[in-house]
Formats: structure tokens, sequence, C-alpha cells
């Protein structure tokens, strides 16, 4: 049934699919249509003749998924309720993302190499991990988190018998049966996934850091004791691994040796040593040995420049009501995704994604010979650089008072002093002895937030300081 039929048909069918979503939960009893899922391959990078150069994205019953919606607000209340999901899961967890996962791991990283150290990082990948959660073992841990029972029957139920077919250009396959995995681009899948890999880092001493399942490992890697605590913690995966019936595609876990006396440790896994690499792309963002972001920098510009080009050659019009849009929506985004952790070290690496923003104001009908800052001005937008420092900002007010207060214990420390002489909530400005360690968000903000007003930082909410910020940096030169 087309979703469009449910919204223009809502006061007819809202009573009898409440009915059915009650009886569902009563009997535990899923209808079969519920089980059944298209699935639609998404290319990701590759071969594009390679079918395992494709994600597989199930498009199921939309009467299901509002049923599994109501599941999973049961199975997130109990979660977070008894704080079930550790502190290092950042994937399809409240208040948490890409960014707050390459923060905290990086911030604890960058201070290690600071002081000197060794560090060892690696990049783990499970082989197609959603496909290959047991149903037995997912069960298992749901009564070991102690969901209630109906909850429990009525996820196995939806499990049991789940059937699928590839749909391709309207051309459809034979239905397969499903043994194992949670359906991708199903309501609960990512939810039920967290719960599995849940217990993954029980016993790991060095720092184990999870998006849903991309998975990296880091410790310091100065003697020879410290790295085989790495390898130790690295064999443990892989028992559980083993345990938990998930495969670890080898040729993708991959080592980043960082500082400048690494020794560069070969690690194992079972027989087969994992390989060395000089950069890694981190939940989209490119990480190499130096750690300056300059690799990253090179390859937003360069996208964010191409894309910039086609709205260039294929828009006729270049009125900002036209042009503006699609900048916003296409090309900046690019250029601020994960920003608050990447931010350009160099100033030739500034200047190259304020070149992007130069070129995409200049391409407006009527502004073509206005200086830089005139254009901003006519367009009521900041320059790049003054952008990512609003971000930094509200990404400091998230970690000190808003949704990440949790996270922002461990990053930042509070100043103590006469709050009449200070915005009333300085953060301590902390030792450093390298330029990686001076740009990370938690040492680079220090200053411009300790300078900001007290009526800014102590806005009552979230969209309140944005305004507040944002007028004091439109006094800003």
């Amino acid at each position: 049934m087309h979703p469009r039929i449910l919204k223009e048909l809502i006061e007819e069918v809202s009573e009898p699919l409440a009915m059915i979503f009650e009886k569902s939960w009563q009997t535990g009893e899923i209808p079969e249509d519920w089980k059944r899922a298209n699935i639609v391959p998404i290319y990701k990078k590759g071969n594009k003749n390679n079918p395992g150069n494709y994600r597989p994205v199930s498009l199921t019953s939309v009467p299901g998924k509002i049923m599994e919606q109501v599941i999973k607000e049961i199975i997130c209340k109990h979660l977070e309720g008894n704080k079930v999901i550790g502190n290092s899961q950042h994937g399809f967890v409240k208040n948490k993302s890409c960014q707050t996962n390459l923060i905290a791991f990086f911030d604890k990283i960058t201070s290690l190499v600071d002081k000197g150290e060794a560090v060892d990082v690696i990049y783990l990948d499970f082989s197609k991990a959603f496909d290959t959660v047991s149903h037995d073992i997912l069960i298992d841990k749901l009564g070991k988190y102690n969901l209630d029972r109906a909850t429990i029957r009525w996820v196995h139920n939806w499990l049991d018998n789940h059937s699928q077919r590839v749909v391709v250009n309207g051309s459809k396959s034979c239905w397969k049966g499903i043994t194992s995995g949670v359906p991708q681009g199903s309501v609960l899948g990512p939810v039920l996934f967290n719960i599995f890999i849940n217990d993954v880092d029980i016993g790991i001493e060095s720092t184990l850091i999870k998006f849903a399942d991309d998975t990296k490992l880091g410790g310091v890697a100065t003697s020879l004791e410290d790295r085989d605590i790495i390898q130790n913690d690295r064999s443990k995966l892989e028992k559980w691994s083993e345990v938990n019936r998930m495969r670890f595609n080898k040729e993708k876990c991959k080592v980043l040796h960082l500082g400048r006396n690494n020794q560069f440790r070969t690690y194992k896994m079972g027989s087969d040593c994992l390989g060395r690499s000089m950069a890694e792309r981190d939940l989209g963002v490119i990480v190499d040995h130096k750690l300056n972001m300059s690799q990253q920098c090179d390859a937003v510009a360069k996208k964010a420049n191409m894309i910039l080009g086609c709205i260039n050659r294929c828009v006729v019009s270049k009125t900002h009501e036209v042009i503006l849009p699609l900048y916003s929506a296409l090309v900046r985004p690019q250029l601020e995704y994960c920003v608050q952790f990447w931010a350009p070290h160099f100033k030739k690496d500034v200047e190259k994604l304020e070149r992007v923003h130069r070129r995409a104001t200049r391409m407006i009908k009527g502004l073509e010979n206005m200086t830089y800052e005139a254009r901003l001005h006519e367009l009521g937008l900041f320059s790049l650089e003054k952008r990512r420092l609003r971000g930094d900002m509200i990404a400091v007010f998230k970690y000190l008072k808003g949704c990440h207060k949790e996270e922002g214990e461990n990053l930042f420390l509070l100043v103590s002093e006469d709050r009449t002489r200070s915005n009333g909530l300085k953060v301590q400005q902390g030792r450093f002895r390298l330029d990686i360690r001076k740009k990370v968000l938690t040492v680079r903000v220090v200053k411009y937030w300790n300078k900001l007003p007290r009526e800014v930082v102590e806005s009552p909410s979230l969209e309140i300081f944005k305004n507040r910020l944002d007028r004091h940096l439109s006094g800003m030169v």
C-alpha cells in the first residue's frame, strides 16, 4: 500500500490499523506481508559489475514499519532507562553522531601523541555485519538485558521466516528465506544490531569506539608491553566474533601508526597479519598518519568544486533565489560535514575551502564585480571560516549545557573563578606541544569560548544561543 493512500485516508484506516497493531502485540503474531522485503541494491563504490559493491536496502510494508516504530520506542525506552548501550556506541543512539564519535576518540589519541607516545589505531571491518546477525544469539541478548517477554516474543516472530527478493528496474527475483541478519532499511534493524554488538568491548583495555558496526581500537604503542596489550585486545575481539558468529573482513582491517617514535608493530588476526595504512576514511573523513587534515581538505574542496561546476553549467538562471539554495543544499554540506572534527590546520587549507565559497557567491548575477566581503554582506552570509567558528561554539554549548553534556564532562574542564569577572562558564586551557593537538576542538575553542559575553553563554536553550551568537558574530570583523 502506497504511503500516500494511508496519509489521504488516515481517518478511515487509523482505527482498523490500531486494532491490527494491538492484536499483533497481544498474540505475538506478525502478518506475513510485514515479513517480506523487496531488496533494492544501492551502489557504494568500486566495480559496478561486482554485486558485493552494493548495499542491500529492504523496502517493507508501511503499516509494518509503523508497528516496528511502536516496538522500537518500547525497546529504546528500556535501553535508555537502564543505560544498557555502552558509551562506546555512537551509531543510532540519541544525541550521538559521527562527529561525536570522531571528536571523542581522537581527543584521546591526539593527547597521547602530544605527550610523545606512539599510538596505533586498528580499523576493524565486519564482513556483512547486519546480514550475519544470529537470530538465536540476538534473542538471548534481549533476554539478558531484561526486555519484557511480550517484546522479545514479537521480535522473535518478526525475525522468524523473513523472506526477500531483489528488485532491479522492475525485474524481480524469486522469494528467498532469510535465516540470519536484521533487515537494512527496517526501523528495528539498527537498534537490534546495537544490542547485538553491545558487549563487544567487554574486557578490552585499549580505547574502543563504535558507530554501529564501524569499530576502531586505539592505544599507546610505545613499549613492547603496550603493543602486546593492543594485540591481546585484538585477539579478544576475534574471540568475540567467533562466539557471536560474525566474521571480520581481514583484508579491510588496517592499522594506522601515529607518533614520531612508532615502531610500526605488525598485528595479527589469527594467522594473518593486518595491513598497514597511511590514511583511512573514518566515517567519511580522511585521517592520515600526520593527523593534519590536509588530505581531507583537498578531497572535500575537489568534490565541492565539481558539484559547483555542475550547477554552473546546468542551471541557466544565476539569480540568488536559485543559486544560493542549490549551493546551501548540495555544495556547502560537503565542506562542513563533521568539520568541527577536521577543521583545517594550515592557512593554505583554509584558503582552499574559502575559494569554493568565493566562487559560489561570484556566480550570482549582479554580484560578480563586488568584493568578497560585500557579496557576503549583500547575501547575509558568513565566510566559511566564521561559520566554522560558529559551529565550534555551538558544539561547545552542546557539550557543556546541551544534549552532549555527558560526553562533555570527559572533554572539557571548567575553570573555578569569580563569576563577576567572566562569562560564568569558562573552560580551562589544556597544555599542548604539537599543532595537531592545538587544532583539535577541545583546545582551539577555549580562547573564543571564554571571550563570549555572559548573555550568550547563559542562553537557556540552543536556539536562543544560536540567535545571540549570530548577533555577536555579526559585530566581529
